[in-house]
């Protein structure tokens, strides 16, 4: 994990909107969003490229959608 202000701030980012997904699918037990959420939490601090981390986040979101759509 890179430790410069950049890569901090889009850790925060991504982890904060996996934390919500996490709790939203653990609530609704839902599980897409209970395991986007726990991939979003955790793959930043094996990442240390800020454009790295957006584009995995976008490809764990846009897979969870296209679950979502398909109905799993």
């Amino acid at each position: 994990m890179n430790l410069d202000g950049n890569s901090l701030l889009a850790s925060l980012l991504i982890s904060s909107i996996g934390f919500v997904a996490f709790a939203y699918g653990k609530k609704q037990k839902r599980l897409p969003q209970l395991l986007v959420g726990l991939s979003l939490m955790g793959f930043p601090y094996f990442v240390g490229s800020v454009p790295w981390m957006f584009g995995i986040a976008a490809a764990l979101l846009g897979v969870m959608g296209l679950m979502l759509r398909l109905g799993i």
